[in-house]
């Protein structure tokens, strides 16, 4: 029965990554909105970034991430303006394209939906729901992007994000990105509403020194170890793993943290929960309570 168990988490495990039909769509709607705005802007590159490009994107896939680097003609139009501007003029373009009801502007980038609706198992046809457009300008070897809710340009630097990920995947026998994948899966499950951890980023820079000591071999213990340590330090502060931008943590203020707290505790609950049908011999309802728990990815056989 530990084999079933197992079996169903590297079942879920593969639920949740991309597949070739997804990367196609994903692909063909990443060029597109790449090769509009380059007929719009002055850039100088652009490229895919963030938990996409990383692999620890979840599903239902959607906000993908496109770095748009600007030319240096630009920089006395925009960088040395308000972080607004850039962004009013890429949501202003993106809306002549996809409608205002399709396109809305954030604190540091423009996300474009595509209008896909995921069913009641998060499925969504193989297609992507959204991406977001980040302006940028080159910074020696690392990126300033805008942020307008503190009216500043912010350092970035997705490259070392990446490296990270790469580095904590290898040490962990290959299962972190997975790990990440269900942590985030969890966090986007509709029954908590707006999501427990924010922004979704903030479960991977924890995961960089919670996840640690090595894969020991067993799902359901190491998930509830990490919902655990998510619990007792979602209060700390989280820095950019780069070392450049303001903490990730600042997104959430302390009656968002005192909220996620109680809802990784209770997630604690179920975990513990699933262990016992585990312990006394009723696997159907441990792979019932994991599912209630992830959401309808988790599968029950």
């Amino acid at each position: 029965m530990t084999l079933r168990r197992q079996k169903a988490f590297r079942k879920f495990k593969s639920r949740l990554e991309l597949n070739e039909r997804e990367q196609q769509n994903a692909s063909y709607r990443q060029k597109e909105v790449r090769e509009y705005l380059d007929e719009k802007f002055e850039i100088e590159t652009s490229f895919l970034t963030g938990s996409y490009s990383r692999n620890t994107k979840t599903k239902p896939l959607k906000d993908i991430d496109i770095f748009f680097v600007m030319k240096e003609s630009q920089r006395e139009v925009y960088r040395t303006k308000s972080p607004s501007i850039i962004l009013n003029d890429f949501y202003d373009k993106l809306v002549e394209k996809y409608g205002r009801d399709a396109v809305r502007k954030q604190d540091k980038s423009v996300n474009v939906n595509f209008g896909v609706v995921a069913d009641a198992e998060d499925n969504t046809d193989y297609r992507i729901l959204s991406v977001d457009a980040v302006p940028a300008f080159s910074c020696a070897d690392n990126y300033e992007i805008p942020n307008e809710s503190t009216r500043a340009w912010i350092k970035t630097n997705p490259k070392v994000h990446a490296a990270k990920a790469v580095a904590a995947h290898q040490a962990y026998s290959n299962e972190w990105k997975g790990l990440v994948r269900m942590m985030k899966y969890w966090n986007n499950n509709a029954k908590h509403g707006d999501k427990p951890v924010k922004p979704s980023f903030l479960i991977e820079v924890m995961a960089l020194e919670c996840l640690h000591g090595g894969w020991q071999g067993s799902f359901e213990y190491e998930i509830q170890g990490f919902f655990a340590t998510l619990a007792s330090r979602i209060f700390d502060t989280w820095n950019d793993p780069a070392q450049l931008g303001p903490p990730i943590s600042n997104a959430m203020d302390e009656t968002k943290k005192k909220r996620a707290k109680e809802l990784l505790e209770k997630a604690m609950q179920e975990v513990s929960l699933a262990i016992n049908h585990t312990r006394q011999g009723r696997n159907g309802e441990a792979l019932r309570a994991w599912r209630e728990l992830f959401g309808p990815k988790f599968p029950l056989s």
